[in-house]
């Protein structure tokens, strides 16, 4: 049986994009072995593959990535060695390391513009380091893929390399069904809008979201998830007594998530167009919206617009400003025609998008490895 390593900086628990590939590989007969680390808060585990999650001395900063890179090469050092397969630029230097000294082939999974992200670019000597090691690294891997067209062609021009294209599009939902109970228990008869996340960072649209609540009635949000900014967002939920109509919940289980998203009347993903990763993302929220069926709020990033519009499955919104967001979505909920019409469109592209077809593309790029 083949073996393939598998690497990611974060707990594995809630990692979709990471468990399907993996389930994807599992299915080609692949031996999985999964490296991650363990956190105070990580959801338990059940995987028919091997995983690895390390407790770290640190978790965030320099000294969580110098530690982490250190503690993954040693692991895979010390491993059995087979494929190996980096998730994002934060665990490629010590797969390529391995791979060099070992002679093993190398794959890269870039789930964003990793030297793009607002923690970077706001940090410029810290993005140099990340940009050094890109440029370093880039231009000699041979297998790469990455969430979308846009930033594949941005590395594509870039390193002048082949970059192919996995996107992070959800499976299909096997119950549809709504649980009458779950839903007035956690709608309580309000209309219900949905943010869901685990990377709820700065310029993600999450206080305009919070902000705009208190222009909107018989409306409840729920954000779920985690992020950087997620201690401050349930602090500006307090500061704005909005309370009774904002509800902050952590991580959970895909199903759980998934449970909450089929019952939102609306699901939103804001991201601004402050830097070139969050321009060019197609979040897997999208697609979890989309397998459950609810038209969608989003704000007119590259991506997302292009499939909203292309599939007429919601609206696309030019401003972040509260008040306008607020109208926006009064004018969504009120006009039943319109939202009827979104929900029919909305049946088909759950068809159309759906795991199920885009894993082909996985089974095609681990097929042919160079």
């Amino acid at each position: 049986m083949k073996r393939i390593i598998i690497s990611v900086t974060n707990d594995l628990a809630t990692d979709q994009r990471v468990k399907k590939i993996c389930e994807s590989l599992y299915e080609m007969n692949y031996e999985i072995i999964l490296i991650g680390r363990k956190l105070s808060n990580s959801l338990s585990l059940k995987r028919n593959y091997k995983t690895i999650r390390m407790r770290l001395l640190f978790n965030n900063g320099f000294f969580f990535y110098a530690e982490y890179n250190i503690r993954l090469f040693l692991r895979l050092l010390f491993i059995k060695k087979g494929i190996l397969l980096a998730n994002d630029l934060d665990t490629l230097l010590p797969n390529y390391l391995i791979s060099k000294l070992f002679s093993k082939k190398l794959v890269y999974d870039s789930h964003e513009l990793f030297t793009e992200v607002p923690e970077l670019i706001y940090r410029p000597r810290v993005q140099k380091v990340w940009l050094t090691i890109e440029g370093f690294i880039l231009p000699k891997v041979k297998n790469m893929y990455t969430v979308n067209r846009s930033i594949a062609s941005y590395y594509m021009e870039k390193y002048k390399i082949d970059v192919k294209v996995v996107r992070n599009i959800a499976p299909s939902l096997r119950n549809n069904k709504i649980d009458t109970h779950f839903s007035n228990k956690v709608k309580g008869g309000l209309r219900m809008l949905i943010l869901q996340g685990s990377g709820i960072n700065i310029d993600r649209g999450a206080e305009e979201a919070i902000t705009m609540m208190q222009y909107l009635d018989n409306i409840i949000l729920y954000i779920i998830g985690g992020g950087d900014i997620y201690d401050d967002l349930k602090s500006m939920v307090n500061k704005l007594n909005l309370k009774n109509k904002v509800i902050i919940l952590n991580k959970m289980s895909y199903d759980q998530l998934m449970e909450y998203t089929k019952i939102a009347d609306l699901g939103l993903s804001l991201d601004k167009g402050t830097n070139l990763n969050y321009e060019y993302s197609l979040p897997n929220k999208v697609f979890d919206y989309v397998q459950a069926q609810i038209p969608l709020l989003v704000s007119n990033r590259k991506e997302v617009s292009k499939l909203v519009s292309k599939n007429n499955i919601g609206m696309v919104v030019d401003s972040h400003d509260p008040k306008k967001l607020a109208k926006s979505i009064k004018t969504i909920l009120s006009n039943e025609l319109q939202y009827k019409t979104w929900k029919e469109n909305l049946i088909f592209a759950s068809k159309k998008y759906c795991w199920e077809s885009e894993k082909i593309k996985v089974k095609n790029i681990f097929s042919s490895l160079k």
